[in-house]
């Protein structure tokens, strides 16, 4: 039905709304809404002929008091209307508001994506019906209580979903219930807006520093099992990375933008270890936070769980998680509903766990379905070529003091590090080289500065004189530092690659692959 929208404007005063309607009541004109606000009154009543159009404008101007009669396109609660319409619109959360009888009267888009139900579907009709009879909403019908961030599980014909609600009710001037309003989140997007404003900085393969040839085939074997979604077992010793691995496999899979969950399974006691990896039901055990909480296995739906230390599992615990690698759903304690998840697992030890299988310390059936890809991470002490490059990026990493101007480390100092065994391997070295930073004033890092921890100087290898190590480990090293040594004088000599490579008698390339490897800049 056309109808026509009329603005009054005019100095307030008592009777204006009676003069109106004695214009308009005698032509008998539906009147469909009336609106007064202070000094103008909004009208709308059925579309009329022009000629009489033209006649009822003519008789409300003539009203004492009137200022200004028009046209107009739409009415203010229209507007308002509109406006609301576009804010929920635009929301990416789910809106849902219901009456007094649950029946539900708004049903956004967020609504539609989230629950997957078309919002002509939903409307007009009872939100048990809908969604569920267990819902927070319809407790706060009842009690006329709010609620913040419930967890609610729904089991529909499409399978079992997870949200998170928050909850306010509706109430009339005399504080009666008349509706309630709430808004829902996937459980999924609110674990990724959780992730994106809590992850660390990611770590990908070009950020690992090397020049080894026994790195370099790790890494190629690290790459080509990124592009998979085959469970990862990596080997090594305390230090040489094995979490900086894993956080380069998962940012050069598909899973990427998606959580990397790290836990250090001998950072916690058993039973706390449990309610973490699997989360808990609401009153699994006296303490549990109301409304349950999710464990780190439904935080990574999606991404990547690293789970370091796996070898110190105990066996409940490893029984549970290899019955979530097989079955692919994740049951939380005091709860007997299942969770479905997908989750890349990484794992990392510095045990022998084919030992520990055969002690009866670790499951068969679980080390065989981790180690689908195994990966070892050799010791520093087999690849002495690798410590001047390292030395050179923590030097970079640590340098940074306005008062000081370290410009490098001596040969000595050198030779003296690649004798040591490294028993605490990149992390020890790591140590020494900011221990040593702190020590010199300006200029070279000198033989004097480096110091080592004493528990490490004394797990050096019985029997082994020093003598020997140095011919063990500093050839590859001390060549290295020849080569850096060389590409920083010509590089400061000549001012630029090309002329510095030309004077080498090396490729431009090789040059500018020696600078990327030492970390250097032209200045």
């Amino acid at each position: 039905m056309e109808t026509l929208r009329l603005r009054l404007e005019f100095h307030d005063r008592v009777g204006m709304v009676y003069d109106v309607s004695q214009v308009v009541s005698p032509k008998n004109i539906n009147i469909i809404s009336l609106q007064v606000l202070p000094n103008n009154m909004f009208l709308e009543i059925e579309a009329l002929a022009k000629r009489e159009e033209e006649a009822l404008l003519d008789e409300l101007r003539r009203i004492p008091g009137v200022e200004q009669v028009e046209t107009i396109e739409v009415m203010p609660y229209e507007e308002r209307e509109r406006q609301l319409k576009a804010v929920l619109d635009s929301v990416s959360d789910g809106i849902i508001a219901v009456d007094r009888k649950g029946q539900i009267t708004v049903f956004n888009p967020g609504c539609e994506k989230i629950l997957r139900i078309p919002a002509e579907k939903a409307i007009g009709r009872n939100v048990a019906e809908v969604i569920s009879h267990d819902i927070p909403m319809i407790n706060g019908l009842k009690n006329g209580e709010g609620y913040d961030n419930k967890e609610i599980m729904i089991t529909s014909p499409r399978g079992r979903h997870h949200y998170l609600s928050t909850g306010r009710p509706v109430k009339d001037e005399a504080g009666r219930i008349i509706g309630m309003v709430a808004a829902l989140k996937d459980m999924n997007q609110v674990r990724d807006l959780v992730y994106s404003m809590t992850k660390p900085s990611m770590v990908t393969f070009d950020d690992i520093i090397y020049g080894s040839e026994a790195m370099e085939k790790v890494l190629a074997m690290a790459r080509r099992v990124a592009k998979s979604d085959s469970t990862v077992v990596i080997r090594g010793e305390s230090g040489t990375g094995k979490e900086l691995f894993a956080r380069a496999i998962h940012m050069e899979s598909v899973r990427r933008h998606k959580p990397f969950v790290p836990l250090n399974c001998a950072a916690l006691p058993d039973s706390l270890l449990e309610s973490e990896l699997f989360g808990y039901a609401d009153g699994a055990f006296t303490g549990a936070k109301k409304g349950g909480k999710q464990g780190l296995f439904e935080f990574a739906h999606e991404g990547t769980l690293f789970l370091d230390e796996i070898g110190e599992l105990s066996p409940h615990l490893q029984a549970k998680l290899l019955r979530v690698l097989q079955d692919g759903k994740v049951r939380r304690i005091g709860d007997s509903d299942e969770t479905p998840v997908n989750v890349r697992v990484i794992a990392a030890t510095n045990r022998n766990l084919e030992e520990m299988i055969t002690q009866g310390q670790f499951r068969r059936d679980l080390y065989y379905r981790l180690n689908v890809f195994p990966l070892r991470l050799p010791p520093l002490r087999e690849r002495p070529e690798d410590i001047p490059f390292l030395v050179q990026h923590f030097l970079k990493k640590y340098n940074s003091h306005p008062d000081k101007k370290i410009t490098g480390i001596s040969a000595g100092a050198l030779r003296i590090l690649t004798k040591n065994r490294w028993n605490g391997n990149v992390r020890e070295l790591e140590n020494v080289i900011e221990r040593a930073i702190n020590l010199v004033e300006n200029g070279e890092i000198q033989p004097e500065h480096i110091v080592f921890d004493e528990a490490s100087m004394g797990l050096k290898k019985p029997g082994t004189s020093p003598e020997e190590t140095l011919v063990a480990t500093s050839l590859k090293a001390t060549a290295a530092q020849a080569e850096l040594d060389a590409l920083q004088l010509a590089l400061k000599t000549y001012g630029s690659a090309r002329k510095a490579a030309k004077a080498l008698g090396v490729s431009h390339t090789t040059v500018i692959n020696k600078m990327k490897k030492f970390g250097l800049t032209l200045k």
